[in-house]
């Protein structure tokens, strides 16, 4: 009587489960990212398990993983555990482009928090108009 039934998602609503879009999905399906379940007339249905794997997909895609990077590693996870070491390799490489990568952003980011500090400090009178950026980011590394 505890038997459970799996839920099943028409591309449509798994596409609002997902935040992707009905197209989107095709094109992974065409590319082999995913496999969808078909009824016996033929219409494609997900499950909450295939939520999850899009899921997964998502996270290994906004790393950097190009759509190649990623119809390879699930080629290598369907041939199983054979596999194992050039799937490291892979998510290796993905996580040093990964780092290279963050390491910009943070860059950028003190940037772009250097620069508002330096507007909001002239707005407020706590550095001089005749103050520069380039100034101010020195005099700002000389006081660290």
């Amino acid at each position: 009587m505890d038997e459970k039934i799996e839920k099943r998602y028409r591309i449509g609503d798994f596409a609002k489960v997902t935040g992707l879009s009905s197209p989107t999905l095709r094109y992974y399906e065409k590319e082999g990212l995913i496999n969808p379940h078909r009824t016996e007339n033929g219409l494609r249905y997900y499950t909450d398990q295939d939520t999850n794997w899009i899921k997964f997909l998502l996270h290994l895609k906004s790393t950097g993983m190009t759509i190649e990077q990623l119809k390879q590693y699930v080629d290598w996870r369907a041939e199983g555990d054979i596999t194992i070491d050039k799937r490291i390799a892979l998510l290796e490489e993905v996580r040093g482009n990964f780092e290279a990568e963050f390491e910009n952003l943070q860059k950028s980011w003190t940037i772009l928090n250097d620069k508002l500090d330096w507007y909001k400090g002239k707005e407020n009178g706590h550095i001089e108009d005749s103050e520069s950026f380039t100034e101010y980011l020195r005099r700002l590394n000389h006081e660290e």
